[in-house]
């Protein structure tokens, strides 16, 4: 069962960890690259920002981005940014986000995100969660994959497994790391597909980034995953 409190919990401990390494950095560093193709490390921070506002615009019953072209624009437009506003953006967003979480709320209820997705209420933290972490990993400053937390690997890959699970183009495919297993892909009555391979490398491949050179596959080639 989800445990949102738990979740929210987790966030902030994310949180934490992400506005300590961005304050170990500089203005100069900003404008790098990112490990994301096209966004700037100063693009991902404004992501992060932005998002926090938006899933807290979901738990209060809004549309999560007024538009795509809102939300692109909002990134855009807050990339620039020095860093001190970054960090203050980055705090101020998360402070709103966790008091939103925080309000008395049926957990059980179904929310609306992006594109029409929807779903519990109770997985929005986790949600976030998400987003924090693999964005800290994106911005390459010396957080990866490998130190995530344990609990995170194991319910991500839990996550995208179940996201990718029944897509035509992917495969019945059994994915292992040697502890836990999950099954994603076309529905067949033996996976086709054995993906093996450590909890960050798993994460790494079904969110996009690492190229799953590193993991074990029998039974056939590496899936081809739809963009996320």
């Amino acid at each position: 069962m989800i445990d949102h409190a738990h979740d929210l919990a987790c966030v902030r401990d994310a949180t934490e960890r992400l506005l300590n390494a961005v304050a170990a950095l500089d203005n100069a560093s900003l404008p790098e690259p990112s490990r994301l193709p096209g966004w700037t490390r100063g693009h991902v921070l404004a992501h992060l920002a932005r998002n926090a506002d938006a899933l807290r615009n979901v738990l209060d019953g809004r549309p999560m981005y007024a538009s795509a072209a809102a939300r692109d624009a909002d990134i855009d437009s807050g990339a620039p940014r020095d860093l001190d506003a970054h960090l203050a953006d980055l705090r101020e967003s998360a402070a709103r986000f966790q008091a939103a979480g925080e309000a008395p709320a049926d957990w059980s209820r179904t929310v609306e995100l992006r594109n029409g997705v929807t779903d519990s209420a109770s997985r929005v933290p986790f949600r976030r969660w998400v987003e924090v972490e693999l964005h800290h990993v994106d911005l390459g400053t010396g957080y990866e994959l490998e130190d995530l937390p344990e609990e995170f690997l194991e319910r991500e890959t839990d996550f995208l497994a179940a996201r990718f699970s029944g897509s035509p183009d992917v495969p019945a495919t059994r994915l292992t790391d040697g502890t836990h297993a999950w099954s994603t892909g076309r529905a067949a009555d033996a996976p086709e597909v054995t993906v093996a391979g450590t909890p960050a490398e798993l994460v790494g491949w079904l969110a996009g980034r690492r190229d799953g050179t590193a993991l074990k596959v029998t039974g056939g080639a590496l899936p081809k995953l739809p963009p996320l």
